[in-house]
C-alpha cells in the first residue's frame, strides 16, 4: 500500500481532553508516527474521567503508539528532550503556563531542534489577561457568544450538542501545523503555532460575528429558523418533522409549486425576501398547514425532485443507517485486542491518491510502547527497569 501523506513525520503527543487530541488525530490518521506521552498511572481512566476502553477515548486516540513518562522528573525530561531532538511536531494543550514550568515549551525545544513545529491549544490564548485561566468547551461556547444565539427565543441560552469549540480548535491547529510544515520545506525552520477555544468559537460565529462587526446587529436566538434565509427551518409532517431550505425568489417559487400550494407565491406577505422575513411566523404556519397533510418521505421525495433542499431529522442511529452515509464509509473498522471488532468515526477528507486504509489501528494501552520507544533511543533492558523502578516510566 502507498504510504499516507504524513508518513514521514514523527509527532510527540502531549495532549489530553479533546481539543489537542482532535488535532493529533488528523495527523495520525494521515500516516504520521505519533507517540502519545502520558504520565504513569493505573491507566483505568482518561484525563476526562472516562474509561480508557470507552467509546470516547477509543475514537480520539487511534493510530498511535503510547508511552508513559514523568516529565517532572529530571530523567523523564531528559528522555523527552531526546525524543524532541528528532521529532517533527509536538502538540500540547496544557494551560498556557504549564509547558514553561515543565520546560517542554517551544523555545526550550527549538534550541536543540530548530526544525520543530510546535502546536498549542489553550482555553483563552497564550498571552493576555485570561491566558492562564482554565477553559473547557462549554465555557468557550458561552463566552464566545454561541450559546446566546442557540435555542429558541425566550428559553434562555443553550449549548450546542457537540463540543464544537474543542473540535474546531483541534481542526484549526492541525491546519496550522500543516501550514508550518509546508513553510519549513521552504525555510528549513520550524515555528510555534497556536490557537484557543475562544478564538475558534468566535471564528465559527462567522456571518453572525460579521453581522455585528459590519452592521452593528446583535444576533438573537432563532430556534430552528435560519436567522436570515427565509423560509428555512423545521416543519411538521403527518409522521414527524423535516428540514426545508427554500430561501431566494427562484427557490421559493419552486418550493411553493412542489408543495402544491402555488397560491403562497402571490400572497401579499410573501412577495419578496424582506416581506417573507417580516412575516416569518405567519409564513411558517401557512407552510406547516400544508406539510402536515402528508408524510416526511412524501415531501422529501417531492421537494428533492423540485431541487429544493430538504431532508429528514435523524437520530444518530438513523444517520448511520442512511444509504448515502453507508456508501461514504465514514464508520471505520478497528480490530481491538480487548474490545474486539469495533467502529469509530473516520475521516471526512478524501484524497484520490491516498485512500484511507480499510481499517484503523486501535488505541494503544497506557504505556504499551514505552520499552520499544526507549530501546530506539538506546536504552537497554537494565536501564529501562531502572527507570520503571524510579517512577520515571
Amino acid at each position: 500500500m502507498t504510504d499516507l501523506p504524513l508518513s514521514n513525520l514523527l509527532v510527540l503527543d502531549l495532549t489530553a481532553h479533546r481539543a489537542g487530541p482532535t488535532a493529533v488525530r488528523q495527523l495520525a490518521d494521515w500516516g504520521a508516527s505519533v507517540i502519545k506521552i502520558e504520565p504513569p498511572s493505573d491507566g483505568k481512566t482518561d484525563s476526562m474521567g472516562g474509561a480508557r476502553h470507552g467509546f470516547d477515548f477509543q475514537n480520539l486516540h487511534r493510530n498511535k503508539q503510547a508511552m508513559t513518562l514523568n516529565l517532572k522528573s529530571p530523567e523523564g525530561h531528559a528522555i523527552f528532550m531526546k525524543l524532541a531532538a528528532k521529532a517533527d511536531v509536538i502538540v500540547e494543550n496544557y494551560r498556557s503556563d504549564v509547558k514553561h514550568r515543565l520546560k517542554v515549551d517551544y523555545d526550550t525545544v527549538a534550541k536543540i531542534n530548530p526544525r520543530i513545529v510546535y502546536g498549542s491549544i489553550a482555553g483563552f490564548g497564550q498571552s493576555g489577561p485570561d491566558a492562564a485561566r482554565p477553559g473547557v468547551d462549554q465555557i468557550a461556547q458561552g463566552m464566545g457568544g454561541l450559546m446566546s444565539i442557540t435555542g429558541e427565543p425566550g428559553r434562555g441560552p443553550m449549548r450546542v450538542g457537540i463540543p464544537i469549540a474543542d473540535l474546531t480548535s483541534g481542526l484549526l491547529l492541525a491546519q496550522a501545523i500543516l501550514l508550518a510544515l509546508y513553510n519549513r520545506e521552504r525555510t528549513g525552520k520550524g515555528q510555534w503555532v497556536h490557537t484557543s477555544l475562544i478564538e475558534a468559537m468566535i471564528f465559527m460565529l462567522d456571518f453572525q460575528a460579521a453581522r455585528w462587526l459590519i452592521k452593528g446587529e446583535v444576533a438573537k436566538q432563532a430556534g430552528n429558523d435560519h436567522p436570515t434565509s427565509i423560509p428555512t427551518g423545521v416543519f411538521p409532517t403527518a409522521d414527524g418533522y423535516i428540514n426545508i431550505a427554500a430561501a431566494g425568489d427562484n427557490m421559493w417559487k419552486r418550493f411553493a409549486k412542489a408543495l402544491g400550494a402555488p397560491e403562497l407565491i402571490d400572497h401579499p406577505e410573501h412577495a419578496n425576501p424582506t416581506l417573507r422575513s417580516q412575516h416569518r411566523k405567519a409564513l411558517n404556519e401557512r407552510i406547516a398547514a400544508v406539510t402536515r397533510t402528508n408524510s416526511s418521505a412524501h415531501w422529501i421525495e417531492a421537494l428533492n425532485k423540485a431541487g429544493v433542499p430538504c431532508g429528514p431529522i435523524n437520530t444518530i442511529d438513523r444517520t448511520f443507517a442512511e444509504p448515502q452515509v453507508q456508501h461514504l464509509g465514514i464508520a471505520r473498522s478497528v480490530s481491538h485486542p480487548k474490545l474486539g471488532d469495533i467502529k469509530v468515526v473516520g475521516q471526512p477528507i478524501n484524497l484520490s491518491d491516498f485512500p484511507q486504509p480499510a481499517s484503523l489501528k486501535p488505541t494503544p494501552e497506557l504505556g504499551q510502547n514505552t520499552e520499544e520507544v526507549l530501546a530506539d533511543l538506546g536504552y537497554d533492558r537494565t536501564a529501562i527497569e531502572g527507570l520503571r523502578a524510579g517512577g520515571v516510566i
